[in-house]
This record gives structure tokens, C-alpha cells and sequence, in this order.
């Protein structure tokens, strides 16, 4: 049988230390994703309300686009909130993975 190189198992300080430059020396990339799509969410749940509150005073010009506006915003809600808990779900699995 010939030898295998180049695979080696990392010790748990090794991990850690390669853990702490992925925090520490990241570019922020997915911190910038999760903003912008906070801030998009955020957008539609105001322009939901703004077409609620404008069908309830009666102000609504279309009623078709207010009703798309509230459930742009209602389902991405749903969407962001199914994102957190799948995240949530993950960063579970893997604190309990032994190093």
C-alpha cells in the first residue's frame, strides 16, 4: 500500500486559532448580506403598513397593489424568520460537534 500524504488530522487548537482568523480577518461579506436583507425586509413591512393604514382610512388608490404590498411583506417576514431559525438550528448542530 502506498502512504497517503497530506492528510493530517488538526488539533483542536489549530482549529481554533483558524476559527479565530475567520472572525477576527473576515471581510464582513455575509454581515453585509445579513444587513441588506434586514434592511429590505424592514423596506417591505413599511410599505405593508403604509398600504394597510391607507386601505383602512380609505386613501387606497388600488386596492390590487396594496393587497401585494401587504403580502410581499408578510412573506418575507415568514422567509426571514424561517432563514434565523434554520441558522439557529445550525449553530446548535455545531456547538454539539466535538473538536
Amino acid at each position: 500500500m502506498q502512504d497517503i500524504k497530506g492528510i493530517t488530522s488538526q488539533s483542536s487548537l489549530e482549529l481554533l486559532k483558524q476559527k479565530k482568523s475567520l472572525v477576527e480577518g473576515g471581510d464582513g461579506e455575509f454581515a453585509k448580506h445579513l444587513k441588506s436583507a434586514i434592511s429590505e425586509v424592514n423596506s417591505l413591512q413599511q410599505d405593508g403598513d403604509e398600504a394597510l393604514m391607507s386601505m383602512a382610512t380609505g386613501e387606497v388608490k388600488d386596492l390590487h397593489q396594496a393587497a401585494l404590498a401587504i403580502n410581499k411583506a408578510e412573506m418575507s417576514m415568514k422567509l426571514m424568520l424561517e432563514i434565523r431559525n434554520k441558522a439557529l438550528s445550525a449553530y446548535k448542530d455545531l456547538s454539539k460537534t466535538p473538536l
